[in-house]
């Protein structure tokens, strides 16, 4: 027999279209009792952990679903979980899963664009297929994984792309790792450079800005005392407008890890520009160069790192999502 854990917090996936067509939290979660297609040797336990919209979701609730599910997987003889979820932070909570669970039992999250009384709803198969997928043997070791309209992708690397349409979730450079069909999950790539930190807390005031034309360092200034970490979200490879440079350095200055991405949807950050402001000069600053991750994502992993208590070259090291 294959158990199940489903996890249900809300979200899309859970609503339903009022009379005035808005899209409202139910009472009820209407996956609980809906009929599914699946193998008789499954068998689902289900719990809803909390029942929130998505931009209601903060690190502490996702540290919550972690613990949860570690719970579970280290007493409750479970083969896989299934955890339902609002898609404006999936990736996020996605990501935070990733980091902080044993990759041996799959974990997959799933959502729904269409709530459950509207036309052509994506929920009830998107949840019968991620139960599937964290069902199947191929998802083992493969860490946390995101399933929606019928493929499979990596938490580390999949984004919300659109703000309505059901194939909004995709993976910017490298894809997604297998997809779902009528016989089950089928993979065609696998994950590189696993690391889990089973943290116990989250590090507060880990801040996300992005960077524009014409920028000046008051938006760095801005940031309070008591600032643990930044994520930039650069321009092009990983440079800067030059204004920003001694707000910059006031930070470094103040011990305050600064973490940065490329706002470009595809590529990965690094060091290429030698000129003010380009990114051979943040780098020799001390800025960090994340790869292959956007700005949210870098900002999950900023601060899974400072809770998991690292810093200075180990904080670099574990944030840069280089090979090693």
């Amino acid at each position: 027999m294959r158990k199940i854990l489903v996890l249900h917090t809300g979200g899309t996936i859970s609503m339903s279209a009022n009379e005035q067509g808005d899209v409202v939290p139910n009472a009820v979660n209407p996956l609980v009792a809906a009929g599914l297609d699946l193998p008789a040797d499954i068998e689902l336990q289900t719990e809803e952990i909390f029942n929130l919209p998505s931009p209601h979701v903060t690190p502490e609730r996702m540290l919550e679903l972690s613990t949860r599910i570690r719970e579970a997987q280290e007493h409750e003889g479970i083969t896989g979980v299934v955890v339902t979820h609002g898609t404006d932070t999936l990736e996020e909570t996605a990501y935070f899963l990733d980091l902080t669970l044993d990759p041996e039992i799959p974990v997959v999250v799933t959502g729904a664009m269409r709530s459950s009384n509207e036309i052509g709803s994506d929920g009830l198969y998107n949840f019968q297929s991620a139960i599937k997928v964290a069902a199947s043997h191929g998802a083992r070791g493969k860490g946390c994984l995101v399933v929606m309209n019928d493929e499979i992708h990596t938490a580390r690397f999949v984004t919300k792309t659109h703000t309505t349409n059901v194939a909004t979730f995709r993976t910017p450079t490298f894809g997604p790792v297998g997809l779902v069909t009528k016989d089950g999950a089928t993979f065609f790539q696998e994950l590189i450079n696993q690391d889990v930190e089973p943290i116990t807390s989250c590090a507060a005031n880990v801040f996300l800005i992005k960077a524009y034309a014409g920028m000046d360092g008051m938006l760095f200034d801005a940031l309070p005392e008591s600032a643990n970490g930044l994520v930039i979200e650069a321009l092009g490879a990983g440079n800067m407008p030059p204004a920003t440079l001694p707000a910059l350095q006031r930070l470094i200055d103040r011990g305050v890890p600064i973490v940065l991405v490329s706002r470009c949807f595809n590529g990965v950050a690094q060091a290429v520009y030698d000129y003010a402001g380009g990114g051979v000069e943040l780098e020799h600053m001390g800025v960090i160069f994340c790869r292959g991750l956007n700005g949210q994502k870098a900002r999950i992993k900023l601060i899974v790192g400072l809770s998991a208590g690292k810093s200075g070259h180990e904080l670099k090291h574990y944030v840069n999502n280089a090979i090693s």
